[in-house]
């Protein structure tokens, strides 16, 4: 392995990238490679993959960017992957999700990144087979790591309360947006809302909320529906549409039956599966955007709803008053009477309307992508330097 300048090698999986689903873990990995390369262009990067790349997760090639594909896919993290950096033996390895090989060779520094603990405070919301393995390879990659990145404050808080680890060990290191993604719209951009809305079945000029993310019980959906199914009795919100964007997760089917059941039903619009490019004219066209959730590590759609001009309210809750700071309006998460409330008085108010917008705008800015990559590779090298 050739080295530039002496300056440590990094190894990074990102195995999670070879996968159908597009989720957040997987733009965060996609996100930090896009800039990893042209940050640190002195340094040998070396990138195992576990077979081929989404099509919609491809990442910049940089010349210091060297890909290793597995052809054996089978037990990844703990029998193929480990046979890889044994023969390329980077000197730090980052892990971007909360995993590590049992048997990685000794020398090589290890740093795990912690999205949240959602397993562990929610265990009901995840499949039974799921949780074994999350239980047991998140404490394992916890307490064998040189250092752990967290997503958030409130991430890192809770790693430490529940496996007893030292806040010295714990770098914070916040999500960010694209901003060349979400932005005010410009005039060309506007006109093509109407024609993006229709792909979804959105009628054209339609007043509507919108939620984005996975649809899985820890969203908290069944409240959100509730909360719309209580502003629609009034006059002002009768031609009012609910959007759903996101893809089924799991543990979906009791959300499902409540929206079929509801006496709205047309009204409440579930996307599916959705492509980026979509995604910012689903916002531009969205008057309010809410997330529900009962506990995130993060929360990107907070950031890029403001940074696309839609007032944000959201669950008081977990990392999400960190995420939205004072440009985000809050109500406990179970409570769909304030949830109605919340969105009714900014619906009816177009002063507070754009104040929370103008906020949004300036708050969002505080987040990037750049940031990021510039904070998560400072954490990799200090931890390959590290004696």
């Amino acid at each position: 392995m050739i080295k530039k300048n002496n300056c440590p090698s990094i190894g990074i999986d990102a195995a999670d990238l070879c996968y159908p689903r597009i989720d957040g873990t997987r733009i965060y990995i996609w996100n930090l490679l896009q800039r990893l390369g042209a940050i640190a262009p002195d340094t040998r990067f070396e990138i195992y993959l576990k077979g081929e790349i989404n099509p919609g997760l491809q990442f910049h090639s940089y010349p210091n960017y060297h890909l290793h594909k597995a052809k054996l896919r089978f037990l990844w993290t703990q029998l193929r992957f480990p046979f890889m950096l044994r023969r390329t033996r980077p000197d730090v390895l980052w892990m971007p999700l909360h995993n590590l090989p049992f048997f990685k060779p000794k020398n090589i520094k290890t740093v795990v990144t912690v999205h949240d603990l959602a397993f562990k405070l929610f265990p009901d919301f995840f499949p039974k087979k799921d949780l074994v393995l999350l239980n047991k390879l998140t404490a394992y990659a916890v307490k064998n790591a040189d250092r752990i990145i967290a997503v958030s404050r409130s991430t890192a808080n809770d790693i430490a309360e529940v496996y007893g680890v030292s806040p010295y060990k714990i770098r914070v290191i916040h999500h960010g947006y694209n901003d060349k993604t979400f932005h005010l719209p410009s005039p060309k951009e506007k006109e093509k809302i109407p024609a993006v809305l229709e792909k979804f079945k959105i009628p054209k000029n339609s007043h509507y909320l919108i939620y984005v993310g996975a649809i899985q019980p820890r969203k908290n959906l069944s409240v959100l529906v509730s909360a719309f199914e209580r502003i629609k009795t009034l006059q002002s919100f009768k031609d009012w549409k609910l959007v759903l964007a996101g893809e089924e997760a799991w543990l979906f089917d009791e959300l499902k039956k409540q929206i079929k059941t509801s006496v709205w039903s047309r009204d409440i619009i579930m996307t599916g599966k959705f492509e980026t490019k979509d995604l910012p004219y689903l916002l531009w066209g969205a008057e309010t955007f809410v997330f529900p959730s009962l506990y995130e590590g993060f929360g990107i759609p907070i950031l890029e709803a403001m940074a696309s001009g839609v007032p944000v309210i959201t669950a008081k809750n977990s990392s999400l008053v960190e995420v939205a700071g004072d440009a985000g309006l809050y109500f406990d998460a179970r409570r769909v009477d304030e949830l109605a409330t919340l969105i009714k008085d900014l619906n009816h108010s177009p002063e507070k309307k754009k104040e929370m917008i103008e906020k949004g705008l300036a708050w969002c800015k505080r987040f990037s992508w750049e940031k990021t990559a510039k904070e998560t590779y400072n954490c990799l090298i200090d931890t390959a330097l590290r004696s």
